[in-house]
């Protein structure tokens, strides 16, 4: 890879694994959030039997944990860049009895696996922090075998996305933040429609295909909502560090009011939409 891929790449790392109590704290409510997302995967990849499917990215551990769970004599390798994701990850596994699973930490651009290994390959919001998604595709194209499955899924398009606009442009309205460019990886990085699919047709897979799947934050308050916010999310964290005291509490209040006017009833549950792009080797 590029040198600067290599250094947004050790940066990704470090700061995954800075995050990673806080993802382990809210993962049930981030589990239901995206498990439509997952859910959809797993029903483009269709696991079954003694096939080994490669998890890509996968966090605290899904899908990977649900497709090892229908598998019955097969495995799931479930990767990520940062290696306390996959602690809680494995913990996960632990907790719910899976054992047919793998862990191993590595870079999807440089995945330490053979040509032709694998039955499937799964990624649960991932690819969009990918600094070479080209270069991904094709290394995610090498390891499946002949006949292989690939099914993805990215957040869509940030108008879809509530869930984490409520505070990201509440954020950008009071601070004047550098604007990145829209190659710069990021959540809303593939929320184009056809962006994915190109990129999976420019790497070599076949039978590319784009859908829609609706993914609801259900948080139940607003200031569990801020709370989460400004714990798991990368980019609200990295912004609100630059802000003194007063400007937090001003963006809090704002982002408080704004859900407070769209869910008078105080129970919130925010729009959110992801893409599935699929592809076959």
């Amino acid at each position: 890879m590029e040198q600067q891929f290599l250094e947004i790449r050790e940066n990704q790392k470090a700061s995954w694994n800075k995050i990673s109590p806080r993802w382990k704290k809210w993962d049930l409510k981030l589990h239901d959030h995206m498990q439509p997302a997952a859910n959809g995967i797993i029903s483009l990849l269709k696991p079954s039997g003694s096939q080994i499917i490669l998890d890509i990215a996968a966090g605290t551990g899904e899908p990977g944990l649900s497709i090892a769970s229908m598998l019955s004599d097969g495995k799931v390798i479930i990767t990520d860049l940062a290696d306390e994701m996959l602690d809680i990850a494995r913990e996960n596994a632990s907790n719910k009895g899976i054992t047919n699973v793998e862990f191993r930490a590595c870079d999807v651009c440089e995945l330490p696996f053979a040509d032709n290994t694998f039955d499937g390959v799964s990624c649960r919001m991932g690819f969009m922090f990918f600094p070479d998604m080209l270069l991904a595709s094709k290394e995610i194209l090498r390891v499946l075998k002949p006949g292989g499955r690939f099914a993805t899924a990215v957040w869509n398009k940030p108008e879809n996305n509530f869930w984490v606009t409520a505070i990201s442009e509440t954020i950008n309205r009071n601070m004047q933040l550098p604007v990145l460019p829209p190659e710069t990886p990021g959540i809303f990085r593939c929320g184009k429609s056809g962006l994915m699919t190109n990129i999976f047709n420019q790497a070599g897979f076949k039978n590319v295909s784009e859908s829609e799947v609706a993914c609801e934050l259900k948080c139940g308050t607003t200031e569990i909502y801020w709370e989460m916010m400004t714990e798991i999310a990368a980019p609200v964290v990295a912004a609100l560090s630059k802000a003194d005291d007063a400007m937090k509490d001003k963006i809090k209040t704002e982002v408080q009011e704004l859900l407070n006017r769209k869910y008078p009833d105080g129970n919130l549950i925010l729009d959110g939409s992801a893409l599935l792009i699929y592809g076959e080797k």
